[in-house]
């Protein structure tokens, strides 16, 4: 109601006596300059400023839905590894092979004859008694002559020396053909026991009673071991059936 003081117009009964102060009218407020009611202040709205939105930008996060399968997130690769550098490649050295041979002439044939025992024949030895008989069934001289010392091998028992297969055949080559060159007239060279036919000739046990043709050495004839005869005389037979075919090269040039 906007009374700031009231003061009776008459006395009232039994009031108490009225304070002086009071009494003392109060200036009068205009009325366009009255405070007006809290309630009818309505502050004035803030002028908005036209802006453009800011538009931000976020990830985009996929969520799972149910029943979904999950897209498969690509891993990066691992760097390949370096491959180990390959360890060099062992180099098998191969045992060195054993044998004795001795080389021999009779008639215009020369015989590279393994020797059983590894030592020179006897005259009383069984192998050297089968021996004089295969030269008088080949009309060939019964008494050979021996050229030179035996060849045994491996050479030395120690030393870094190749001895291997290879550093062999080349060295029984090399010594026979020396021989052979020597010689001059061989008409055939027989080869007498697996060592002789492989470090000589080349071949192995399926060349036996066959004629070969060997570079350096020319035409030579593979033999059983005079010990191997010995011990299985069934192929003696094949021997001698062999020998009548062979036995043309030496008896054509005499």
């Amino acid at each position: 109601m906007q009374v700031a003081t009231w003061l009776p117009r008459v006395a009232l009964p039994f009031a108490a006596p009225s304070n002086l102060e009071l009494l003392a009218l109060a200036p009068e407020v205009p009325l366009e300059d009255a405070p007006r009611p809290v309630a009818d202040v309505v502050p004035d709205a803030p002028a908005t400023e036209s802006r453009p939105a800011a538009t931000s930008v976020r990830a985009k996060i996929e969520i799972p839905r149910p029943g979904s399968t999950p897209r498969p997130v690509a891993q990066p690769e691992p760097e390949a590894a370096a491959e180990p550098e390959a360890a060099p490649a062992k180099v098998e050295t191969l045992p060195p092979p054993r044998f004795s041979l001795q080389l021999l002439r009779a008639g215009n044939c020369l015989l590279l004859v393994e020797l059983p025992t590894g030592e020179p024949f006897q005259s009383r030895d069984p192998a050297y008694l089968l021996l004089k008989d295969l030269l008088r069934a080949a009309s060939l001289p019964d008494s050979p002559q021996i050229l030179g010392e035996p060849v045994r091998w491996p050479l030395l028992s120690r030393g870094n020396m190749d001895q291997g297969p290879d550093a062999a055949r080349d060295f029984v080559q090399g010594f026979v053909g020396m021989r052979v060159e020597e010689q001059g007239d061989c008409a055939c060279l027989w080869l007498l026991g697996l060592p002789a036919v492989r470090f000589a000739g080349e071949a192995d046990a399926t060349a036996f009673n066959r004629e070969l043709q060997v570079e350096g050495l020319g035409a030579a004839w593979a033999l059983p071991g005079l010990e191997l005869l010995m011990d299985e005389p069934e192929r003696k037979g094949e021997l001698w059936q062999a020998m009548r075919r062979v036995m043309r090269r030496w008896k054509s040039t005499e």
